[in-house]
């Protein structure tokens, strides 16, 4: 009989490299009466220590000790910790590796735990609950925040172009000629002798100042800071139904038509090359952007906290605007729609006092002090309004490019399957080989072909 340890191993093969995996130390912990959890994002963490406090002076008794990992050593981490036993109580989770976790039976149902039995979808914004449930119709994961996708801009770029920020709330793209929105990146887009690259003598081959930021392929996280945006708009889903669809559609025109014109703006030298952000470890829009090597760029609701403290090289704060993704071929604007959740894993020696840390988690109180912190839209209505109200006031940031999209349901969700990790490996060389150049739009239908192929083999 296969023990759970060896399924794991097994697994966790397929997702890692050895090195990576002997890389990873156990868990620091703190004491067995402590409850682990693990986070990623360092800028998430202060409120989440708020959060802790709240809940020991609540329960007296119970501690709660956060260790907050960079995103791919999480994960690494957190694979070799389920072959260890070092794992913690409780994890922030995320939809790419979900549905794998729960085929390896390293998640504990929350419905069956008390504290956690009784979480009740319609207390979160609308969709974002039901993501967290198996094909076996149980909670796996009790919902902490959601995320869209919007366009932040250089606003000393825009001006410098003389642009209206207003324009940019009803730009429109094709996958023809890329509509006005192609313009406007064209007309930001600066070579090394100041020519705008809708401007005669304009040079291609030497830009100072690319319109759109790039985040690399997006073959890892199907596009969602990439062209999730304009597929989405274009009409186009990746699978035959979302969560838990079983058949692909790389091999779809809506989808390869919108590639082929998003990364034919690196030949125009509009949006960077692969090699210019750096390969496989690009840089963010963000570092773009601030460089003076994007005017502008799409990007996550998680990073509006990264892109208000900004400053140029002379520590002076940048003008940071944000405006909504483009309006498609289908006639409306679109967005990915993601979120995380707390899971607490089997490996848990007290299941029952976790459970209670992951209600409290997902309940008012603390979604309220995420809220207040501004860093992202908590999973609750209440929670979202106060990020929306401290962005206003205290960043005079407008992030409802973020929030319409939800308000508009012009959302989309993140492609919830099982095999995530195969998939993921699959997808991410072959888009860095279509945006690189060195291989063809039409091979994602190949590839398509080779997802497929995934779930026919027996489970």
């Amino acid at each position: 009989m296969i023990t759970f340890r060896q399924r794991i191993r097994t697994a966790a093969v397929a997702v890692l490299t050895f090195s990576a995996l002997t890389a990873c130390g156990g868990s620091s912990g703190s004491g067995n009466d402590a409850i682990e959890y693990w986070l990623w994002d360092s800028a998430q963490q202060p409120g989440y220590q708020k959060c802790a406090d709240a809940f020991e002076k609540a329960n007296p008794g119970l501690r709660i000790h956060i260790s907050q990992y960079g995103w791919d050593a999480y994960w690494s981490k957190l694979t070799a910790g389920f072959i260890a036993d070092t794992a913690p109580d409780v994890f922030t989770d995320h939809l790419s590796k979900f549905a794998q976790y729960v085929d390896l039976k390293v998640l504990r149902p929350l419905d069956d735990l008390g504290p956690t039995s009784d979480i009740q979808d319609g207390d979160y914004q609308e969709g974002l609950a039901e993501l967290w449930k198996g094909q076996d119709g149980k909670r796996y994961g009790a919902p902490k925040d959601w995320d869209t996708i919007a366009m932040f801009y250089d606003g000393a770029a825009l001006k410098a172009a003389g642009v209206d920020p207003a324009e940019l709330q009803s730009l429109t793209w094709n996958p023809q000629d890329g509509g006005t929105f192609e313009k406007l990146v064209a007309h930001l887009t600066i070579d090394a002798k100041g020519v705008r690259g809708d401007e005669p003598g304009f040079d291609k081959s030497n830009v100072k100042t690319h319109g759109l930021a790039s985040e690399g392929s997006g073959g890892g996280g199907w596009g969602q800071t990439q062209w999730s945006a304009f597929t989405g708009s274009a009409g186009w889903q990746a699978t035959d139904k979302n969560p838990w669809g079983t058949r692909f559609n790389l091999d779809q025109p809506e989808l390869q038509d919108t590639l082929s014109w998003y990364f034919g703006l690196v030949q125009k030298g509009y949006m960077a090359s692969y090699e210019e952000i750096g390969g496989a470890n690009a840089i963010g829009t963000d570092k773009q952007i601030q460089s003076g090597t994007a005017a502008m760029g799409l990007s996550g609701s998680w990073m509006i906290s990264t892109f208000s403290k900004l400053t140029d090289a002379g520590g002076k704060k940048l003008d940071i605007g944000i405006a909504p993704t483009p309006i498609g071929p289908t006639g409306k604007r679109a967005s990915m729609f993601n979120g995380l959740a707390d899971s607490v894993t089997t490996l848990s020696k007290q299941p029952e006092n976790s459970a209670k840390w992951v209600k409290f988690l997902s309940d008012e109180e603390c979604q309220n002090i995420i809220g207040q912190s501004g860093v992202v839209f908590p999973a609750r209505p209440a929670g979202t309004e106060l990020a929306i109200a401290f962005n206003k006031n205290e960043r005079k940031l407008d992030v409802t490019p973020f929030t319409q999209q939800v308000e508009e349901k012009t959302t989309f969700l993140f492609p919830v399957t099982t095999n995530a990790a195969d998939i993921a490996a699959l997808m991410a060389p072959r888009f860095d080989a279509v945006y690189i150049g060195s291989s063809p739009i039409t091979s994602l239908t190949k590839l398509n072909g080779q997802l497929n192929d995934l779930f026919k083999v027996a489970q």
